[in-house]
């Protein structure tokens, strides 16, 4: 009888043991990192501001649910954007095909906003033929370059 209790104790040792160290190999493992974005066109629209009227062209990314949220979550530990403390982790920037910057964001608050972004130009300026994104993650400094997308339908 005491060696039964003995083996059986034994045996639940050893897969306490087991279960224990797969379950933490698991935690170990990081998720896989995020895509680069499928940006695309989604429309133009004429606004008036400071007595201008500019063209606004929209975008949303295809892939923005393959981005965790807190990518997007507020980072008052990294350096702000102007006076906003609060910016986002994550910040998106507008690029023509040869790399010149047109527009940012700094405060999206999700991945969701990702189908929201745009750039404007004053109304009469030729747009470029293709532009691109990239989403700089501040705290991991990585960034995810898009594909290059049309600025018409």
């Amino acid at each position: 009888m005491r060696v039964t209790k003995r083996v059986l104790m034994l045996l639940s040792t050893m897969f306490l043991i087991t279960a224990a160290g797969s379950s933490s190999l698991r935690a170990v493992t990081p998720p896989p990192p995020p895509p680069n974005p499928v940006l695309y066109f989604v429309n133009q629209e004429l606004y008036t501001a400071n007595g201008k009227t500019w063209v606004r062209y929209q975008y949303d990314v295809l892939n923005k649910a393959d981005y965790p949220a807190e990518m997007f979550a507020a980072a008052p530990a990294l350096p702000p954007c102007g006076s906003n403390t609060k910016s986002s982790r994550t910040w998106v920037d507008f690029f023509d095909s040869r790399g010149k910057r047109l527009y940012g964001f700094c405060a999206l608050g999700k991945p969701a906003d990702l189908g929201g972004i745009w750039f404007a130009l004053e109304e009469g300026e030729a747009p470029p033929s293709y532009v691109y994104i990239e989403l700089n993650d501040r705290q991991t400094n990585t960034k995810y370059k898009s594909n290059l997308a049309d600025t018409v339908m």
